[in-house]
């Protein structure tokens, strides 16, 4: 586990804990949270993720915003994980639109209550009462864990799990990605500060569902991606 402490913003306000990836999604909830008030603790997880380059993202966004910051090494469940595309590299990513059809590969087994049940931990740990993270409504058709039954069903557990209640927070869980770049770009957000690929390269691929759901959601805002892709004919970005 790596533990990077720093100052938190806000010193006295009450703490939340932020399941921070590094990608579009959580970059915007970490920036909510702070927007309204709370001393934020940004917790990333090593589940054996492919684009665990998104990590170092987190990593540099909390150095330079002085966020406290963990990310949390999980990698000993990954067997336990491994039937999906994002867990095991010898798999190909699925290209073409964010849908269903496509994308049903990348599921990851119980991912979110298993982030979500460490995070909770965290928080009664340091004295938090919620815990933000990134479901959306755009992923309600593929991932089951990203639904707002789920959200309300983890927060029921959550309220009694422990002596202390925690709530489950995803300002987001009811709009698109679109809206959610919309409402990061209005916090004047950076979003170069955010890995979204699945590949995991240098480069977005530009490609795979995430990528191709990204530079839509700049599109509808009438924007260019300020990540760098590779050159793909027909794409927006090059």
């Amino acid at each position: 586990m790596t533990n990077e402490r720093y100052d938190a913003a806000n010193p006295g306000a009450p703490k939340a804990i932020v399941v921070y990836s590094g990608g579009m999604d959580s970059y915007t909830v970490l920036h909510k949270a702070l927007q309204r008030g709370y001393q934020v603790h940004a917790l990333s997880f090593h589940y054996g993720q492919r684009h665990s380059r998104e990590l170092e993202i987190a990593k540099e966004v909390c150095r330079k915003r002085k966020i406290v910051h963990q990310v949390i090494d999980i990698r000993a469940i990954h067997s336990l994980i491994d039937n999906s595309a994002l867990t095991d590299a010898s798999r190909s990513l699925p290209g073409g639109d964010y849908d269903q059809d496509n994308m049903s590969t990348t599921l990851v087994p119980n991912r979110n209550m298993i982030l979500l049940s460490l995070a909770i931990a965290q928080a009664v740990n340091i004295g938090a009462n919620i815990c933000f993270y990134g479901a959306h409504g755009g992923d309600h058709v593929l991932y089951p864990d990203c639904r707002p039954e789920f959200v309300e069903r983890m927060n029921d557990v959550a309220a009694i799990a422990n002596f202390e209640a925690v709530r489950i927070e995803a300002p987001y869980l009811h709009v698109d990605k679109a809206a959610i770049l919309a409402d990061g770009l209005a916090m004047g957000l950076d979003y170069r500060d955010t890995w979204t690929c699945y590949e995991g390269n240098e480069l977005a691929c530009g490609e795979c569902g995430s990528c191709r759901e990204r530079l839509e959601a700049f599109a509808k805002n009438g924007l260019v991606d300020p990540v760098p892709y590779v050159e793909i004919p027909g794409s927006p970005n090059v």
